[in-house]
C-alpha cells in the first residue's frame, strides 16, 4: 500500500517539473544582432515580435524586448507564479529605416531600488 502511493507521488512530482513555456535568453539573443549589418528581418527572426515599439525620430524606431528574471523558486511549477521576480532584462534595438544602428542589452535588479525605502524624502515646493 505504501509503495504505490509513494511511486504515484514521485511520478506526480517528476511530471510537475515539465514546463511548456518557451524560455527567452535575451543576453545571448542580443549578441546575434550586429549594428550596421543586421536588418529588421534579422531582428524579427532572432527576437520575434517586440514587447514595445516607438518612433524616436522620422525614420528611426526603437524595438524593446524585456523578460522578467524569476526568483529562487520562480521556475518551480505551482509555486513559481507566487514568487516575485528578482529583476528584468531588456534589449533596445534602434533601427534607421531597415538597418540596425544600435543594440543595447540592459540588466535591472530589484535590489537597485532598495535605497528608496529608507531614504528621507523631502517635499519639493
Amino acid at each position: 500500500m505504501r509503495s504505490p502511493l509513494f511511486m504515484l507521488l514521485f511520478v506526480a512530482l517528476l511530471l510537475g517539473g515539465c514546463q511548456s513555456k518557451q524560455v527567452r535568453h535575451l543576453a545571448s539573443d542580443a549578441s546575434l544582432i550586429k549594428p550596421g549589418v543586421s536588418t529588421l528581418q534579422d531582428v524579427q527572426r532572432y527576437l520575434g515580435e517586440p514587447d514595445n515599439r516607438r518612433e524616436v525620430a522620422p525614420g528611426v524606431s526603437e524595438y524593446v524586448y524585456y523578460e522578467d528574471r524569476p526568483g529562487l523558486f520562480g521556475t518551480m511549477p505551482l509555486v513559481g507564479s507566487w514568487v516575485d521576480s528578482t529583476g528584468y532584462e531588456m534589449i533596445i534595438v534602434t533601427l534607421q529605416g531597415n538597418l540596425v544602428t544600435n543594440c543595447e542589452f540592459r540588466n535591472f535588479s530589484e535590489s537597485e531600488r532598495a535605497w528608496t525605502k529608507d531614504y528621507t524624502w523631502k517635499e519639493v515646493k
